[in-house]
Parts: structure tokens; C-alpha cells; sequence
């Protein structure tokens, strides 16, 4: 597309289903990689992969020529696939959280990417997400957020 400029950045996240912690240390650098892999084969930038044993944090820019929901189908389903030939029985949650970070905010979602495990001494994925939301201004029933 010429003439088309653009800087989506988006942090997006996610988490195994029903939120079991699948997602053991040994093998999540690697996981983090083989996403990363994935992002750049979809044509998405990935500027920062990592999470826990129950949830996965992207911030990617996003191209014009791809939707979020279609960059997060491939995302979720072809990390899922690779995670199901490493150890059975891997699944991600139905849904996901997307939120748009302006430029001025990159580092500090890169730096919160990166020091999950610091922030999640904190607070529960649950609690985390939650404030995700609030943040961003989404409307949600908390009832449902976790169906």
C-alpha cells in the first residue's frame, strides 16, 4: 500500500485455558522465541513476548494489511500448535485483551513485558488483567471475564 503510513502498537494478552499453569519455566524462553517467529512470519513486528506459567503478554505493531483478530487467530493457534507437540494437552483461552500504547509509552510496556515475574509477586494474573481493562477504559461484566 503506498501512501499508507502507520504505528499501530499493541500489547496484547492472553492466557491458557482456564488459566492452568502450562506454560513451565524450562519452556518458556522458548516459547517466547518460537512466537516472536511466528509474528514476523505473519508480517507483525514483535517488539516484546513474555508472561508466566498461565498467560503470554505481545506488544507487536501491527501492519495495515492485517487485522487484530486475524494476527491473534494465527498467534494463538500456531503457539498452541507448537506447545501441543512439546507437551500434550496445551490449550489458550478463547479470548484475548488487546490495548493500544501510544509511542511515549513503549518502554514502560517493554520493561513491564519483561519483568513479569517481579510484577506478579504483586498481584494474580486475575487481578492484573482486571486492571488492564480499567485502564483502557473497556466495559466488562465481571461475571464473564473469566468464563
Amino acid at each position: 500500500m503506498s501512501h499508507t503510513f502507520t504505528k499501530n502498537h499493541l500489547h496484547a494478552v492472553f492466557s491458557t485455558k482456564n488459566r492452568a499453569r502450562l506454560i513451565s519455566s524450562d519452556i518458556q524462553e522458548r516459547l517466547w522465541q518460537y512466537t516472536t517467529g511466528i509474528c514476523r512470519g505473519v508480517d507483525l513486528v514483535p517488539v516484546a513476548i513474555g508472561g508466566m506459567r498461565d498467560h503470554l503478554h505481545i506488544l507487536f505493531h501491527l501492519p495495515p494489511s492485517r487485522s487484530l483478530a486475524d494476527a491473534m487467530r494465527l498467534i494463538k493457534s500456531n503457539s498452541s500448535k507448537w506447545m501441543n507437540e512439546q507437551r500434550a494437552g496445551f490449550a489458550w483461552q478463547e479470548g484475548y485483551g488487546a490495548f493500544a500504547v501510544s509511542a511515549s509509552n513503549l518502554d514502560a510496556v517493554v520493561n513491564y513485558i519483561h519483568h513479569q515475574e517481579e510484577h506478579h509477586r504483586k498481584m494474580t494474573f486475575e487481578e492484573e488483567y482486571l486492571e488492564l481493562l480499567k485502564k483502557h477504559g473497556v466495559e466488562f461484566d465481571p461475571r464473564f471475564v473469566f468464563d
